[in-house]
C-alpha cells in the first residue's frame, strides 16, 4: 500500500496510482464516483454490496475504502468491523443527511471520516485526498521530555510514540492506531500542554476549512478511541485531557 506523503503529492502519472475501493448499492453513485476518482488519478474498484466489498478488499489491497452504510448482504458497519480486525486502512463512510447516529456508529467502529448524502463528487474527492495525506508516513523531530531532542521518538509514562514509523507502544507492545488516530495524537503530543478546540483539531487533522460546518463529534469519537487504546483508565484519563470550555490537550507524564 502506498503511504509515502511525497508520492501522494506527485501527479498520478509520476507515481504509483493509489487504489480506492468504492462500495455502494446505488449504481448511479458507483458510476459517478468511479468516473470522477479515475479522472483525478486514482485506480478504482467498485462493489455493489458489503460481501463483495469485503471480497474485493482482500483481493485488491486498496489504499482507501469508501463505504455506504446501507448496503445489502452486509452493511457498511459490518464491513468496517471486519476490515478493522486486520487493517488500519483509511475508511470514509457515506451516510444519510439527517441520521447522526449512523455517523457516530461508523466512527466508533473505526471509520476515519464521513460524507453526508447527497454530496458533491468534489467534496468526496477533497475528503479522500485529506484522509490519504493524513494517513501517510512523515519523518519529523519531536522535543522529548526534559528539553532534549529525540529524533522521531517520544516517551511519556509507559507510552512510546515513534513518529517516523507512525507507531505507538505500551511497555514495548504495539498499539494499533488508524492513520487519523495517529495524526490526532501527533498534533496533541507535539503541542503538549496546549488546548485545542474541536474546530481547530478538525482544521489541523482532517483539513477542514475554518468555515466548514461539520458535527464536531467526529473529534470526540476519535478522542474516545484514542483514550481506550492509550489510557490505563479511559474514564479517568491522564494523558489526553479535556480542557473545559475549550477542547482537548495532551499532558506528558514521567
Amino acid at each position: 500500500m502506498t503511504t509515502n506523503e511525497e508520492v501522494q503529492d506527485l501527479n498520478p502519472g509520476e507515481a504509483v496510482r493509489q487504489k480506492i475501493l468504492v462500495a455502494d448499492d446505488e449504481a448511479s453513485i458507483r458510476r459517478i464516483l468511479e468516473t470522477r476518482l479515475k479522472m483525478v488519478g486514482y485506480d478504482v474498484v467498485v462493489a455493489e454490496d458489503g460481501e463483495e466489498a469485503l471480497e474485493l478488499f482482500n483481493k485488491t489491497n486498496p489504499d482507501l475504502v469508501v463505504l455506504d452504510v446501507m448496503m445489502p448482504k452486509m452493511d457498511g458497519y459490518g464491513v468496517t468491523r471486519e476490515i478493522r480486525r486486520t487493517s488500519d486502512i483509511p475508511i470514509i463512510i457515506l451516510t444519510a443527511l439527517g441520521d447522526v447516529s449512523e455517523r457516530i456508529t461508523g466512527l466508533e467502529l473505526g471509520a476515519d471520516d464521513y460524507v453526508i448524502k447527497p454530496f458533491s463528487p468534489k467534496e468526496l474527492e477533497a475528503r479522500v485526498k485529506a484522509v490519504l495525506r493524513r494517513s501517510g508516513v512523515k519523518d519529523v523531530v519531536i522535543p522529548a521530555a526534559g528539553g532534549k531532542v529525540a529524533k522521531n521518538v517520544i516517551t511519556t509514562g509507559c507510552i512510546k510514540i515513534d513518529t517516523a514509523r507512525r507507531q505507538v507502544y505500551r511497555k514495548n507492545e504495539r498499539i494499533r492506531l488508524t492513520g487519523m488516530e495517529f495524526s490526532l495524537l501527533e498534533l496533541l503530543v507535539n503541542n503538549s500542554g496546549q488546548a485545542f478546540s474541536r474546530n481547530e483539531i478538525l482544521q489541523h487533522v482532517w483539513s477542514y476549512p475554518a468555515d466548514h460546518r461539520i458535527d464536531t463529534r467526529v473529534v470526540d469519537v476519535h478522542i474516545s478511541r484514542l483514550r481506550s487504546k492509550l489510557e490505563a483508565d479511559p474514564a479517568n484519563p491522564e494523558l489526553i485531557l479535556t480542557a473545559r470550555g475549550i477542547g482537548y490537550m495532551f499532558q506528558r507524564i514521567n
